[in-house]
């Protein structure tokens, strides 16, 4: 049996979806299973990282575990999973961390990931780490802009990421869930290429049919964008303030070849994911 926490977020669901595909046996937890859409054969579990028996449920008879954690101060969900997990005699855990965890230019934010990166590491069991960079999916912020025909707001100016396809960081995870050739890795998970903002509005553009514009923002209108459009609370804009001026710096432009290593192809390019969800951009 393998879990997966946070199965109705962004890798989550894709974990599940591609476990379920290759007919791996999966428990995912949420805290809402009524309201979870998961595929035929799959378990779905309540549990909240708060709750210590809500885990312990969740966790008996698995043998494997994909841990996905907002990341905190003192890496309590981390904690809270790993301990659960350990008194359940689970074998192998993979985390979803993020890239630059070890570079304190990242912030706060980045940083607990690191914490919670010990957490796993000391946890007794086979463990890899996942530090994916940019997601190519955070783009979907810009689609009612897109929709309206507004300029896209641009919170980083000319600075690159190697933007990553979700669907790549599920299947590693998914490799590393099920076989034993990865255990003690860290893999930092990029894209093929370092791409900015304007970069992607552009691929967006041609992938689209149509002409799109780019608007950078101001301090102020960076702070309202993330509140509203990511719906980050007022007391945490400020870490996510410190991140984006990393990756405004041009700080963020790394690229590897853990995917290829892993998957044994080419990570996805920007715009083959753009090409997956271009409806969610409108097409008129």
């Amino acid at each position: 049996m393998i879990l997966v926490t946070g199965a109705t977020g962004t890798t989550g669901s894709e974990v599940v979806r591609q476990l379920a595909a290759r007919g791996a046996k999966v428990r995912a937890l949420t805290r809402d299973p009524a309201r979870a859409q998961v595929p035929a054969g799959v378990e779905t579990v309540r549990a909240d990282y708060a709750d210590p028996d809500s885990l312990a449920a969740a966790m008996a008879g698995v043998g494997a575990a994909y841990l996905v954690c907002p990341p905190g101060p003192g890496a309590a969900h981390d904690t809270a999973l790993v301990a659960a997990a350990r008194a359940a005699g689970v074998r192998r855990l993979v985390k979803l961390s993020a890239i630059g965890t070890d570079d304190p230019g990242t912030g706060p934010t980045v940083a607990w990931h690191g914490v919670g990166e010990r957490v796993v590491r000391d946890s007794g069991a086979e463990w890899t780490v996942l530090r994916p960079s940019s997601f190519a999916s955070n783009t979907l912020a810009w689609a009612a802009a897109v929709g309206r025909g507004e300029p896209v707001p641009n919170m980083t100016a000319d600075g690159a990421s190697g933007v990553i396809d979700p669907h790549d960081i599920a299947a590693v995870a998914v490799r590393a869930l099920l076989d034993a050739g990865h255990a003690g890795r860290t893999y930092t998970l990029t894209g093929p290429a370092a791409i900015s903002v304007p970069d992607q509005v552009a691929v967006l553009a041609e992938v689209l049919g149509r002409p799109l514009t780019v608007r950078g923002l101001t301090p102020d209108e960076t702070r309202d964008f993330l509140r509203t459009a990511y719906g980050i609370a007022e007391s945490g804009v400020e870490d996510v303030l410190t991140g984006i001026a990393y990756l405004r710096d041009g700080r963020n432009a790394t690229v590897t070849e853990d995917v290829r290593e892993v998957l044994g192809r080419p990570a996805r390019t920007f715009e083959q994911w753009a090409e997956d969800h271009k409806e969610a951009f409108g097409t008129g």
